[in-house]
C-alpha cells in the first residue's frame, strides 16, 4: 500500500469544521496535486441537494447541480467544494448566474483542461430551468 502524503495546504479535510461560510465569497476551493497528470480523465462531482435563494422573490431555489472536469496539475478537494456549495444557502442570485460563477470558481481554483457546470433547477412556477456553462468557453457548448 503507497503512503499518501498529507497536503498542509487543505484547511477542512480531516478537521471536524462545523461553520459553513456565509456566502461564495467567503468560501474557498481548495485543491491538490494531481498524480495523474499525464492521463487525460473526467471527474464528476454531483451535488444534488443544491440550494440558493431567488433574489426576487426570497425563496429557496433547489437544483441538482454537476460539475464535469479534466483536471491539469490540481484537483478539487471536496470537502472544501461541499462548504463552498453549502454557501449558496442563504445567497440571493438568479440561477443563470449560480452556474456561470460556479464555472468560473472552479476554473480559478484548479484550472482545468475542460469545465462544464450544469445545474437542473426545480420547476417555479410551472417551468423547470436547466443552465449548463463551459470551459474554454465553445461556440457549442459540449453535450455530456
Amino acid at each position: 500500500m503507497t503512503d499518501i502524503p498529507t497536503n498542509s495546504d487543505l484547511s477542512l479535510l480531516g478537521r471536524s469544521e462545523h461553520r459553513l461560510p456565509a456566502s461564495p465569497a467567503e468560501a474557498t476551493l481548495e485543491t491538490f496535486v494531481n498524480r495523474t497528470q499525464g492521463r487525460n480523465y473526467t471527474i464528476h462531482l454531483n451535488c444534488p441537494e443544491f440550494s440558493s435563494i431567488c433574489p426576487v422573490t426570497g425563496q429557496p431555489d433547489t437544483a441538482h447541480l454537476e460539475i464535469f472536469y479534466i483536471p491539469d496539475e490540481r484537483c478539487i478537494e471536496t470537502k472544501s467544494l461541499k462548504f463552498y456549495l453549502a454557501s449558496y444557502r442563504n445567497h440571493a442570485s438568479f440561477n443563470e448566474e449560480i452556474v456561470n460563477r460556479v464555472l468560473d470558481d472552479v476554473v480559478k481554483a484548479c484550472a482545468p483542461k475542460q469545465a462544464i457546470v450544469r445545474g437542473k433547477f426545480a420547476p417555479r412556477g410551472g417551468i423547470q430551468l436547466t443552465c449548463e456553462a463551459s470551459h474554454p468557453n465553445r461556440e457549442e457548448p459540449l453535450k455530456l
